[in-house]
């Protein structure tokens, strides 16, 4: 399966799109789902755009000290 944004030069929008859904913790199979983009190449731009995939809370089951 070929993603529809394949092989194609990313736009000025698309990258704010990604630092947007990247900032929100979106997985990145996802971002690439709705960006019609691999998640390779998710994975490629988020590099090159010193972007962090990581979710920053990986606290298990949502705790939080009272």
């Amino acid at each position: 399966m070929t993603a529809k944004n394949s092989g194609k030069p990313w736009t000025e929008a698309q990258v704010q799109q990604l630092k947007t859904l990247a900032a929100g913790n979106t997985p990145t199979r996802v971002i690439g789902l709705k960006m019609g983009r691999s998640e390779s190449a998710v994975q490629s731009k988020a590099v090159s755009e010193s972007l962090s995939l990581k979710p920053t809370n990986q606290s298990p089951y949502n705790r939080k000290k009272p």
